[in-house]
């Protein structure tokens, strides 16, 4: 319990500076890489307080420099810590928008320029995806969506929905798949107990919306390629 109480207070801390870093630089008008650096920051500061060391395999499939949307299985909230940490350049998260009711942290996650999407309201949705396609073609950044649409409760890879592959196929970007494996362990689903274990990130090479003949080709073929990272990685 004290290790879980220390993780929480750092978290709280940690979320207060970086995140009052973003506030004020939105506030100011600031431009550049200044809310990566505050995202990227915060994350590893609460991995590290947490005790969770992120270990990452088949980053050289990916060239960083190009605009992209990382698709990734979605089982736990160190899932977003473990990613942030790691990519090497500018990224966003399109994320539920229930994130935005978090004292503070909404505050911080808006002004860091991550988007929010309504489950519940498929026009807005579908303009929040509109946005991250914007972003891509603006800033030639990674944006960053976990296709299920919400966390996995039993470890499992769900069904997949669409918006991912019709906002790489309008902007005419590759995705990138990445399993993520033991974030699941850290704090299940309905527990606050901290259990520390560390997390492992496989990227697969890109997909490219050209060799497929629409958004549906394109998901199934994602979803095999998670299938087949799953399948790999898998503990004898």
């Amino acid at each position: 319990m004290i290790r879980t109480g220390w993780a929480y207070l750092n978290a709280i801390l940690a979320t207060l500076f970086f995140g009052g870093i973003a506030i004020g630089a939105s506030v100011l008008r600031v431009r550049g890489r200044i809310y990566f650096w505050a995202t990227q920051q915060w994350s590893r500061a609460i991995l590290w307080a947490s005790h969770v060391p992120v270990f990452t395999h088949g980053m050289e499939h990916v060239d960083w420099r190009a605009p992209q949307v990382l698709v990734a299985n979605h089982t736990s909230a160190f899932d977003i810590l473990a990613l942030s940490s790691v990519l090497p350049g500018p990224f966003a998260f399109v994320a539920k928008k229930e994130l935005e009711r978090i004292p503070f942290f909404g505050v911080a996650w808006k002004a860091a320029e991550h988007i929010s999407i309504d489950r519940s309201d498929r026009q807005a949705a579908m303009q929040s995806l509109r946005r991250a396609g914007e972003k891509i073609r603006r800033e030639h950044s990674t944006v960053i969506i976990f296709p299920e649409g919400t966390r996995s409760r039993t470890g499992e890879l769900q069904p997949f929905k669409k918006g991912a592959f019709m906002l790489a196929i309008e902007a005419r970007v590759s995705v990138v798949p990445v399993l993520i494996r033991g974030s699941d362990a850290i704090m299940p689903a309905n527990s606050r107990r901290l259990r520390p274990r560390p997390v492992d990130l496989y990227f697969s090479a890109p997909l490219e919306p050209g060799d497929f003949a629409g958004a549906d080709e394109f998901m199934e073929a994602v979803q095999a390629r998670m299938r087949q990272l799953i399948a790999s990685t898998a503990e004898p």
